[in-house]
Order: structure tokens, then sequence, then C-alpha cells
């Protein structure tokens, strides 16, 4: 089975792509002709669409029962694949299911099997020893960041689901750095590997290292003086661990440096809170651990710092791939403390970094985010919160950013300045019929 040149032409309409680039181009002959599949290509290269496009005529042959399982290591990564998928627009059942929501809104969708079924691998197991998912029609496997997931110790929860799967007969593993050997449980015997990644590499001209060598092995204070160097420019501080992550950004905001922090012990929705506000520009700085380095697609990140130096080169090579995308260019600034050198898997050139002897703080984002307790799930869409903003809150077009409208809450964000005005006129209002909390988002 075969995608046929019309069907992909009108998909890639759909995405506002022009045309397949060289690696998924391979990747859609590849997972066609061959059932055991490794494919390699650096962060932000397309790696989505290059193995959901290979699954569509399988999908689209039994629409009605679940015949391809796509594991994740992360519920971000988890559900940018989910809406890279509907923007297909296929008209497919997917189903997304991953932890920090109730177990029960996965389970009434799953009473109905979806063609695609999308997952972390607690999750996915979990919902197959409750006995909500059928996988005796499950053929094909995709384990996306494969790497990463044996990294975080999933490898025995990944081996139950591939236990359970009978009628396994194709999988393909996608990541941007490879491991050796490949996971037994998977027993893929002569696997078609797809290496991109050296084919892929950011040009040097887009993305320049610089170090900052800091003379206090508490480096809190060189942070702050080089947030205030760089200005109110989109910046990841990258921590080795979630402790150093609160405690930094709690530090800098102590400091007025406004920022967000994000990492795995926090629930879902101050995760997704936390993302979107750094995403539309009501702040400027994500202090975050390695979960922040994969599956986040945020445009115009400048700078990526490693607060703390990255364990490996894979997890400093993923750090990096936040910037740099597209036609971007992007900074990566090391922090390195009185004891600490860079790591001799760092051969790029490099730049020093002086700081200015005085700090001035940045001026503050001109944006706020509105919470709006209603989403998809209610019907609500972004034309629904603009007509809300600009009939009963006074909003010019220009004045309203961007809308992120999850499953059951959105995010906008607005003009700060008209933002306590705006509040007032539409905290009583309705949305879509429904009488929905309206707050700034914390």
């Amino acid at each position: 089975m075969q995608l046929s040149s019309d069907q992909l032409a009108v998909i890639l309409e759909r995405l506002s792509i022009a045309a397949l680039n060289p690696m998924q181009e391979a990747s859609l002959a590849a997972c066609q002709q061959h059932d055991e599949v490794v494919l390699l290509s650096n962060t932000g290269s397309g790696k989505t669409l290059a193995f959901l496009l290979p699954l569509l005529p399988q999908l689209q042959q039994s629409p009605k029962n679940s015949t391809t399982l796509i594991l994740s290591p992360t519920r971000e990564l988890a559900l940018q694949i989910e809406a890279v998928f509907k923007s297909m627009g296929t008209g497919l059942k997917v189903t997304c299911c991953y932890g920090g929501h109730k177990v029960e809104i996965e389970e009434n969708s799953l009473k109905q099997a979806p063609a695609l079924l999308i997952g972390t691998a607690g999750r996915i197991a979990d919902h197959i020893r409750r006995g909500n998912l059928q996988t005796q029609h499950i053929t094909t496997l995709v384990i996306d960041e494969f790497d990463k997931s044996v990294e975080l110790g999933f490898e025995e929860t990944m081996a139950f689901i591939v236990s359970e799967l009978p009628a396994l007969r194709k999988k393909i593993l996608a990541s941007a750095t490879n491991i050796e050997p490949l996971p037994a449980f998977l027993n893929m015997q002569q696997p078609h590997v797809l290496n991109f990644v050296n084919d892929a590499e950011v040009p040097q001209e887009k993305l320049s290292l610089q170090v900052l060598h800091c003379k206090e092995k508490d480096k809190i204070d060189s942070l702050f003086r080089l947030i205030c160097h760089l200005g109110n420019r989109s910046t990841i501080v990258f921590c080795n661990h979630r402790e150093a992550v609160e405690r930094t950004a709690q530090l800098l905001k102590e400091k007025d440096i406004l920022n967000v922090f994000y990492h795995g012990s926090m629930e879902q929705r101050d995760r997704e809170t936390a993302l979107c506000k750094f995403s539309n520009g009501t702040v400027n700085v994500l202090v975050t651990t390695d979960l922040a380095s994969r599956g986040l697609d945020i445009d115009n990140i400048r700078y990526i710092v490693h607060y703390h130096l990255p364990h490996t080169e894979a997890s400093f090579t993923h750090r990096n791939g936040r910037t740099a995308r597209m036609d971007a260019s992007g900074t990566v600034i090391m922090m390195l403390g009185p004891d600490e050198k860079i790591p001799a898997y760092v051969t790029t050139t490099h730049s020093n970094i002086e700081l200015p002897a005085t700090a001035e703080i940045p001026e503050k984002p001109k944006w706020t985010t509105l919470f709006i307790a209603a989403g998809k799930k209610d019907k609500v869409n972004k034309v629904d919160v603009v007509g809300l903003l600009t009939q009963k809150g006074q909003l010019k077009p220009e004045d309203i950013g961007l809308i992120t409208v999850k499953d059951f809450y959105t995010f906008v964000a607005i003009r700060k300045s008209k933002a306590s005005n705006c509040l007032h006129l539409i905290e009583q209002q309705k949305i879509k019929g429904i009488k929905a909390k309206i707050a700034i988002a914390k």
C-alpha cells in the first residue's frame, strides 16, 4: 500500500508545505518498503511528518480498528504528534493518551477504537492492563525519540507493551541521536537505517557558541547579569535537576526578572500555562530541565543558556536544537563555574562573553495571558475567542496575540495595558453559550 501523489499533494497543501525534504522523501520510501526502519534526523527537520505519512494507507484501510501505535517519551511530544496528524486533515480518528489528566476521559474515547493511537508508555501500558485497549489488530509500532525513552527508564514498560502486540510486524524508530545496540525487546533483525543527522546539521553561521566564565560557584548572579545583558529576547535556561529549576526561577524572580519554569513534576495545566506564556511573549525567560529539549515547537527562540553543563553530548545537541530552527539564527551560551571546563565533545569554535559592570533589568513584555475555562471539548475555537475579545472586551485585533486552545481551556495573549479593562468587560460574559471562568493566567 502506498500513498498516492494526489493524496500527498492535498496533505502538503493543508500543511502549507511546498514539498517534502530529502529526509521525508527517503522515509516515505523506506517505510513503504521495509518492516524495520530507524530514522535519524536532527530536531526540527520534520521527522513527525516523515513517519506519519507512510502510515496513512494502512490507517485508511482499517479506520475502525487501532492498527498503529506511536509511543512518545513525553506528553508534550505526544500532543505535538497528535496536532500534526490532525492538521493533515485525514478525517481518521486519533486518540492521545498521557498522564496528567483524568484516565476516564481517555477510557470514553477508547470505547470506539481510534485508527491511530498515540501515547506515553506508562499511560498506554495502564490502559492495556485495564483492558481499555484492543491490541490484537495493532501491526505497526512507532517509537519517537526512542533513545530518550530508553534513557528515561521506560524500557521495561515498552517491553511489556510490545509483548501485548501479537500481530506486530512493522517497527519504526525515530530520533535525532542513535543508540547501539537497539533495545532487545524490539527484536529488530536487519533494520533499514536512514541517517540524516549530519546532512541536517545547523550551519555554523546560524548557530554561534559563546562561553561565560563565572567567578562564583553559585552562578545565579552571573545568570542575572547575563539576562540583563541579553535584553528581552526569548531565552531558555537549562538546569540539570527539577529542584535547581525552581530555585533558579525563584531567585531570578526575586531579582525582578520575569520568568516561568517547567519540569516533569508539575501538573499538566501548570506546564501548559508556562509554555503558553513563554511562546506568546508574556515572558521571555523559560527555566527548565532537559524535558524541554525535545518535542517543543516554539518559534524564534534566540538564546540557549546552559546554566548547568549537560551530562552528555546528546543532551547538548537536543538543547541547542531549540534555537536556529528553519531560517532563524541562534546563540548557545555555556556558563562555566571556577572548576568547570568545556566538555570534550564540544568542538565548535567559541567566543567569550564579557558582561558590563552594571546590570540594567530588561523592559518587561507588553503582553499578558488570559485564561478561559473552555476549550475544544466545549466547541470553542480561535474565532470565538477573537469575537469575545473584540465585541465584548473592546480590544482591537492588534491588541490580541497568540491564541492556544486546549481541550478544556484556552490561553490568549492580550496587550497588558488593555488587560484590566478588557477583563472587567468580559468576566461575566459567555463564550459559545458557556459561562466560563476568565482570569489572568497565574
